[in-house]
């Protein structure tokens, strides 16, 4: 009956709490506290930490990817690569266009390259804000369980 019990109380707060309750620190009774009493100070300490802290975790873990369209890093280095190719062409050949083309081309692939650098950049970045955020929320719901008598893991 008191495996039933535990098993109840953690599935109602799982669907209660969603995803940011898989990812919580764990919790232990150091008091003797029962299952419901756990249940009662979860609840209440996850709802302190979202309004002391400011933060969601339902709301952090559906933040979308930052935006990963074209910023022009691909025009920019085709224009790169034909003034630099067109020079080049004219020194070489007398031929500024054939150069500039084959610029345009090498700039296109750098500009690319450089693309995926910058998304790679900000997805990074925005990763760890989400775990900055998700860290803040964790340490304010840890420390009031420690409060009510629980050990945090």
């Amino acid at each position: 009956m008191r495996t039933f019990l535990y098993t109840v109380a953690a599935i109602s707060l799982f669907a209660a709490h969603g995803a940011s309750a898989a990812q919580k620190p764990s919790t232990y009774p150091a008091k003797g506290q029962t299952a419901a009493q756990q249940a009662t100070d979860d609840t209440e300490c996850l709802a302190w930490a979202k309004q002391s802290t400011g933060i969601d975790p339902a709301a952090v873990a559906a933040t979308p990817a930052p935006a990963s369209g074209p910023k022009g890093e691909r025009l920019r280095g085709a224009a790169r690569g034909a003034a630099a190719g067109a020079v080049i062409g004219e020194v070489a050949d007398n031929d500024a266009s054939q150069g500039a083309a084959i610029g345009a081309t090498a700039g296109v692939v750098a500009g690319g390259r450089r693309a995926r650098q910058n998304q790679a950049a900000q997805a990074s970045q925005a990763q760890a804000s989400q775990a900055q955020s998700l860290d803040t929320f964790h340490r304010a719901y840890g420390a009031c369980m420690q409060g009510r008598g629980y050990t945090v893991n």
